[in-house]
């Protein structure tokens, strides 16, 4: 198939859909398939090695980016469009990107949506923006979500196209630069013998629980555990505005409670660098304020680097998750529950190694060949039912 990808964000930016759009595209690619990209000139430079065609020309998600949408899809006679849709990382004029099945009729398109949660800055608008995403999704000939939460969802909506559940994986691959070692980086970070080296990778997002990690690392302390918290990756990413309106309150909360010295910062870094400092941590902390669930980059790839993963009790239950087994769990803004979590790992070296074990062995479920494929099989079974439609 000759496939395109619309995405507001791409490598080199910063951006969880722009890495899942990368690494589906070069999954694709692998199993045979063309592959072309739309995205933002900030993308410009990105790697052609790999075999996708990038086109980072877009200025603005505007009318111009519509028009300019149309003449790249009929250049490489695409057979279908997957526009990958979160609207942070289509900036202020998000709502345009709403006329590109319209614009593009003649095209199959898809649509991925990341996640349907209301932006942060505008909760008061909730209502509208749902359905806006439903007028978007009715008007696409197939929708694709990324977990069970949107899934159930969408599924009671009147109008919706043929819809599929299909997993993100991880962004960050298991390769740490060749010279890696544990204990040096360890070092590097000025982490103590002792000392108990507590990971968060993402950005600073309200909904990611930077502020319940803190209180919660505060509370370890207080418990005993000589605890150390690396914050792992960029710091605000390069759609969400918002971000960076927590990102200041989450420096003044370091320093309210005291914890500038237990606190380290890689900013943004290579995949490779990332991998070697999830590597060096003896517990990965992510209290999602939503719960946990496979939608989120982060969690899939401490899952892949075999990290012992703290994190919060999801939403609606996930059966591939056994708490104490591939994951330990605790209540969603509960920093006393995280402190608690984080002190019994610390003592457990058994527990961390159990945990550990079985994060590797659930990865196998969320590889990006997997994913393609699943990927690749909707797009066919969405081509096949329009063709017979005609």
């Amino acid at each position: 198939m000759r496939i395109g990808f619309i995405t507001g964000e791409y490598p080199p930016m910063e951006g969880g859909v722009g890495a899942f759009t990368h690494e589906l595209a070069r999954a694709l690619r692998a199993l045979g398939h063309e592959v072309h990209v739309l995205t933002h000139r900030r993308a410009d430079g990105s790697n052609a090695a790999d075999g996708i065609q990038v086109a980072a020309e877009v200025r603005d998600w505007n009318w111009a980016a519509l028009l300019q949408a149309g003449r790249w899809a009929r250049q490489h006679r695409l057979e279908v469009i997957n526009l990958q849709y979160e609207a942070a990382a289509f900036g202020k004029v998000a709502p345009l990107v709403h006329f590109l099945p319209a614009r593009l009729s003649n095209f199959p398109m898809l649509i991925t949506f990341h996640d349907l949660l209301v932006p942060y800055l505008f909760p008061k608008a909730g209502a509208l923006r749902y359905r806006a995403l439903l007028s978007l999704a009715r008007s696409a000939r197939g929708v694709i979500v990324t977990n069970v939460q949107d899934e159930q969802q969408l599924a009671k909506e009147r109008g919706i196209p043929p819809l599929r559940r299909i997993p993100i994986g991880s962004n960050i691959a298991p390769a740490p630069p060749p010279d890696f070692e544990r204990a040096a980086l360890r070092a590097a970070l000025s982490i103590p013998e002792d000392g108990v080296l507590i990971g968060y990778f993402g950005f600073l997002n309200a909904s990611k629980g930077a502020a319940c990690l803190l209180q919660g690392v505060a509370s370890a302390l207080q418990s005993g555990v000589n605890a150390y918290l690396v914050l792992i990756g960029g710091r605000v990413g390069a759609s969400d505005p918002s971000n960076v309106h927590y990102a200041e309150s989450v420096d003044d909360l370091i320093k309210r409670l005291g914890l500038a010295e237990r606190v380290r910062r890689t900013g943004f870094i290579e995949s490779a660098a990332v991998s070697a400092h999830l590597l060096a941590c003896d517990m990965l902390a992510l209290p999602y304020v939503d719960g946990v669930s496979f939608r989120r980059g982060s969690f899939m790839a401490g899952l892949a680097h075999g990290c012992p993963i703290i994190t919060s009790t999801p939403a609606l239950p996930l059966p591939e998750l056994h708490h104490g087994e591939n994951v330990y769990l605790v209540p969603p803004e509960q920093p006393e529950a995280l402190g608690e979590a984080i002190r019994t790992l610390a003592e457990s070296p058994q527990l961390r190694a159990r945990l550990s074990s079985c994060a590797q062995q659930l990865s196998e479920q969320f590889t990006w060949r997997r994913i393609a494929q699943r990927t690749a099989d909707f797009f066919l079974e969405v081509l096949t039912e329009s063709a017979e439609g005609l």
